[in-house]
């Protein structure tokens, strides 16, 4: 299997590679410098069945200079019961990337593979967890079979992840999990890990499940569903109000309701009006719920994520810490219920000016969770959809483009470090969408990036794309060279844009041919050819036109490959 997709790449490349450039997006920037804290990521699939060609991919990658690959590490595959623990998938998978000399970015997964977009795996949250805390009482509730999860406005509970309001119950859980990951892996992988990534929600991103299946009409491009009718999260809401007015009164005065109870003040009893009406964002009562609900889930990420980290504690030291918020990019200027996408899933407040780029067009307070964690460590957000182009037309309402420029200028601003993620497998396997994503990284504050799926580039455009993307925003490049005779030397003489003959390193017997090689610093486009010990020349001139951060080259061919022929 490894050989037929190797000969592929070659003869592909044998056709396209060396004239493979950045194609110019409108507004996009002419030039582009390195990074030093650029990454290159590729996400594992959601579960390996087919080792003969997850390697082969593996390889395939590493040549064009992939740093590491994300692998969600599944909550209810690993904790196969209460503190018991299966690590044997993972043995081989992590063995597989380490391999290769690539580095690892686990994802702990606490939420269910299932029910998403390209969901190819069905995987659930520990069914163990449910019934564990059955019977139980938090905030003056006892809990029942459904207690750990959320409940929509249409009245359905969702089994995807555990509610964040839950988290004071659960949170030990997520440290055990960590405890565990951290006793079988820092010893063997203690420096190949190069992010730990937390699951905070669905497919692992920091909102609420407001658009899924068994909520009926809330996909896209729909407003979604309110994620806020448990009886924990009732109770917050309640609890939350009467602190910040004081008393019932002070709540009747700020709504104009006239509230007899406090069991009375409960979320949007019609969640279409509440939207429809405006009220969401043009009343007190709808403010300071949607106020709540923001407040509510960033309160869930720095929970879960700090619970990772004691379990951690210092072990994996060079890793950083990441999480995700997702590019709920529809319904943005829909006129029936503008931002609501966005307001359902938890990410944005209506308190603050949608409109600012002082707020971060109301991402702010989710943005700024990664200044909130105590931790030494780096903590990193990342962001998706930046392959996506605004689509401001019925019915998708969309400003995917802006939303990617807004969320980074906030970044920016408060000195958080994002990267960035393609929503679709579909954007990084068209130009319209990689030149989308060159001009995030040309204009925006993004310096890494994560593409959704591995096998989406290792052919075709997708690998040409992602090549050619890296050398663009990265600090170096090595040309490997086979050699056309033997000899005790070879050096590459570089003109037309960069001068100074370069001593090459003899890389060893590889393939079938004796090659040697020589990384050069931050260059621009030039020409080169190899000359021996000997002063022969091999007759043939190539073009470096960043394709690709690891580029081999065969005697006498003019052909530059991102793969090892």
């Amino acid at each position: 299997m490894q050989s037929r997709i190797r000969s592929s790449i070659v003869a592909f490349f044998a056709l396209l590679i060396t004239t493979v450039v950045v194609p110019v997006a409108p507004a996009q920037a002419a030039t582009a410098t390195g990074n030093a804290n650029f990454t290159a990521n590729v996400m594992a699939p959601l579960h390996v069945t087919d080792f003969a060609t997850f390697n082969a991919q593996l390889q395939t990658v590493k040549e064009y200079g992939v740093d590491a690959v994300s692998v969600d590490v599944w909550w209810g595959q690993v904790e196969t019961s209460d503190q018991t623990f299966d690590w044997s998938y993972y043995d081989q998978v992590f063995s597989a990337i380490k391999a290769k000399g690539l580095k690892i970015v686990p994802i702990f997964s606490f939420h269910q593979c299932g029910g998403n977009v390209g969901d190819q795996c069905a995987i659930g949250v520990p069914g163990w967890v449910w019934s564990k805390y059955t019977g139980q009482t938090l905030n003056g509730v006892t809990l029942d079979a459904n207690g750990l999860k959320y409940k929509s406005e249409q009245g359905h509970y969702n089994s995807e992840t555990v509610q964040g309001w839950a988290d004071q119950l659960v949170k030990g859980e997520y440290t055990a999990f960590a405890t565990a990951f951290k006793n079988k892996y820092s010893a063997t992988y203690g420096s190949d890990v190069q992010e730990v990534n937390v699951s905070l929600g669905p497919a692992g991103e920091l909102r609420y499940p407001s658009y899924n299946s068994h909520d009926t009409g809330t996909g896209y491009p729909t407003r979604g569903a309110l994620q806020a009718y448990s009886p924990l999260a009732i109770a917050s809401f309640r609890a939350w109000a009467v602190a910040k007015y004081t008393n019932l009164a002070g709540v009747n005065a700020a709504w104009g309701t006239s509230l007899t109870n406090v069991s009375q003040i409960s979320p949007p009893t019609d969640g279409t009006n509440f939207f429809t009406s405006n009220a969401y964002r043009a009343t007190t009562y709808g403010k300071d719920f949607i106020d709540w609900y923001n407040e509510s889930l960033i309160t869930h990420g720095k929970t879960v994520i700090e619970a990772v980290l004691s379990g951690l504690g210092t072990s994996f030291a060079s890793a950083a810490i990441g999480y995700k918020i997702p590019g709920v990019h529809w319904a943005m200027t829909n006129p029936s219920y503008p931002r609501a996408a966005e307001v359902a899933a938890g990410l944005v407040q209506t308190s603050v000016d949608l409109n600012a780029d002082a707020t971060g067009h109301g991402y702010q307070r989710i943005i700024n969770l990664a200044k909130q964690i105590s931790t030494t460590r780096q903590v990193i957000l990342h962001f998706t959809c930046l392959e996506m182009s605004n689509d401001n037309t019925s019915p998708a309402y969309s400003l995917a483009q802006d939303l990617v420029f807004w969320v980074a200028a906030k970044a920016a601003a408060l000195g958080v470090m994002i990267k960035g993620e393609n929503a679709l497998s579909g954007g990084v396997t068209t130009d319209a969408g990689w030149n989308n994503i060159v001009n995030a990284f040309d204009w925006a504050s993004y310096v890494g990036l994560t593409v959704l799926r591995i096998d989406n580039v290792t052919s075709g455009l997708g690998l040409a794309r992602y090549a050619s993307f890296i050398a663009r925003y990265r600090l170096s490049v090595t040309i490997h060279y086979a050699e056309f005779a033997s000899a005790t030397s070879y050096t590459m003489h570089p003109f037309n844009g960069l001068t100074g003959d370069k001593v090459m390193t003899y890389e060893g017997y590889l393939n079938g041919r004796h090659w040697w090689k020589v990384t050069v610093a931050n260059p621009p486009n030039f020409t080169f050819c190899f000359v021996n010990s000997n002063g022969t020349w091999d007759g043939t001139n190539r073009l470096f036109t960043k394709q690709g951060t690891q580029l081999y080259v065969l005697p006498y061919s003019s052909n530059v490959a991102v793969t090892r022929p």
